[in-house]
């Protein structure tokens, strides 16, 4: 089998030193899904991803989609979240970048932004409290701009918002 070419070799090296570390097979369909991966632009969830591997013609599997994006996660070179959904969002970590989200509830729109001001006052924050970050992610939840001029259904925005783990 070809090997894809990655784009992005760093993440492939780093990928094949942490599953030989685990003393797992760095397999073509596991290569494949890392390109495929650090090609998606925006978030995405397993069947999404594997549905992008279908109209390539890639033949792989989702279990192996599964179980290479947990792979990916525990190697950190993807972030896993709920993003308030019941099911998982992943997206590529890229070490130049970082973010914050607003999603919509109604139409589950995931708007990223990055704000320097507010990551200085996060920085002033800390330092005020004595407290070291290591990791801090931003979700707010809300209505997009398309949404708010529509009409929504109270009960359900309501029981979206109970159930959001975050």
């Amino acid at each position: 089998m070809r090997k894809p070419k990655i784009e992005r070799p760093e993440e492939q090296q780093r990928f094949e030193n942490f599953l030989r570390s685990r003393q797992l097979k760095l397999t073509g369909e596991r290569l494949e899904l890392v390109e495929e991966v650090f090609g998606q632009p925006h978030h995405f969830d397993a069947d999404q991803l594997h549905m992008a591997l279908k109209q390539k013609s890639k033949a792989i599997s989702r279990a192996t989609v599964y179980r290479t994006l947990d792979l990916l996660v525990q190697c950190g070179l993807v972030r896993k979240s709920s993003l308030g959904d019941q099911h998982a969002h992943y997206e590529a970590v890229r070490s130049d970048e970082h973010h914050d989200h607003l999603i919509c509830l109604n139409c589950d729109a995931i708007i990223e932004f990055y704000r320097p001001d507010l990551e200085a006052l996060q920085d002033q924050i800390c330092t005020e409290y004595a407290f070291r970050p290591m990791h801090h992610s931003h979700h707010i939840f809300g209505l997009c701009k398309a949404c708010q001029g529509r009409a929504t259904d109270d009960s359900v925005l309501a029981h979206r918002m109970s159930q959001l783990n975050t």
